[in-house]
Order: structure tokens, then C-alpha cells, then sequence
């Protein structure tokens, strides 16, 4: 844990409980603002098994990104581009499927994110999904239309997803152990 010491993020706020994050290679502590520096080096070492481990994979993730070659702004365009012409189609296919209605659709480069879904009905995609396999693509539209039913993700809003995409956690899967690749491919992360 000291090696990495100078990797280790604190950020303090009025949350109520210290949660640990990862984000490129680094490690982020969240704490409540009275929290002692004490107090979260106990946290980390506690959960010193489950960082190691995250961390490891993340690096991993990042090895495979670079393998896999960085994605220029010229690519990133190309991505963009191809997404506005393929997710809108399979958005209107999956709308009509699940009986729900929809806003203005977005494409982003996010960092964080595959899609997202307002309270107003507008979706936002990331064009990374043009590198994932189409069911992927797939996954990620059905959840976010699923939140036109259920603004959470109860066991309702999961089976609203089931109904339609059967196969949703395969493809849910397959993102949460690729997407870091993906996602890592990006310049600057």
C-alpha cells in the first residue's frame, strides 16, 4: 500500500460513509470531511485484498488498451459518426418493442459511462460501443429504455430488461470485464 502511496486520492465531502475507487491505475479515497487520516489508513488496509486486486486489473486493462492501440481524434470522430447512424436505429427498434417513448439521443466520448437516461426521456450513448460486439450495443440501449419504466434498478427495472433481452446479463457481463479496455483506448485517460 505505501508503494502506491502517491497514487492515493483523497477527496472529502459531506457523504456519510469512505467508499474506494479506481480510475486510471489510481486509487481514490471518498470520505465524510471530519475523517481522519488515521482512520483511513485503517479503511485502506482492511481493504487492502480488494485493492490490490483492482488495481492489478486496471493496470491490466490499460496494458491491453495500449496493446490494442490508442484511439486518435480522427477515430474517436469515426466512431461518433458511425454510432449516430447504428444506436438511433436500434433505439427506435427497442422503444417500440418495450412500448416506451424517448427524447433526443446524445453520442459522447464519456470516460465513465456507456449510456444514461433523463428524467425527460433523453438518451446519451458512448460511441465506444461501435467497438464492443452489437449485442453489447444491444445491453446497454434495452437498460437505458428499461429506465423509461423504472427510473432505478430494482428487481422491476431488471425484469422489464429480461422481458425483452434474455440474454442481457451475458452481454452486461462481457462490458463490465472488456469495457476498461475500451474504454482505456481513449487518449488522455
Amino acid at each position: 500500500m505505501d508503494a502506491d502511496a502517491e497514487h492515493i486520492q483523497i477527496i472529502r465531502s459531506k457523504r456519510k460513509t469512505m467508499a474506494i475507487q479506481i480510475r486510471d491505475g489510481a486509487l481514490i479515497v471518498r470520505a465524510p470531511l471530519r475523517t481522519g487520516t488515521i482512520q483511513i489508513q485503517q479503511f485502506l488496509e482492511k481493504n487492502r485484498s480488494w485493492i490490490d486486486r483492482h488495481l492489478e486489473k486496471a493496470r491490466a486493462a490499460q496494458r491491453n488498451a495500449v496493446q490494442e492501440g490508442l484511439l486518435s481524434e480522427g477515430d474517436m470522430k469515426r466512431l461518433a459518426e458511425e454510432a449516430l447512424q447504428v444506436i438511433p436505429q436500434r433505439v427506435a427498434y427497442y422503444a417500440d418493442r418495450m412500448g416506451v417513448t424517448y427524447g433526443r439521443i446524445t453520442i459522447r466520448n464519456q470516460r465513465t459511462r456507456w449510456g444514461s437516461c433523463s428524467a425527460k426521456g433523453n438518451l446519451n450513448f458512448n460511441c465506444l460501443l461501435m467497438l464492443a460486439p452489437p449485442q453489447v450495443l444491444d445491453a446497454v440501449v434495452v437498460h437505458e429504455l428499461a429506465h423509461r419504466k423504472e427510473m432505478n434498478h430494482s428487481d422491476r427495472f431488471y425484469a422489464v430488461i429480461r422481458e425483452v433481452y434474455p440474454d442481457y446479463p451475458k452481454w452486461n457481463r462481457w462490458l463490465k470485464e472488456n469495457g476498461s479496455v475500451l474504454l482505456g483506448r481513449m487518449r488522455g485517460m
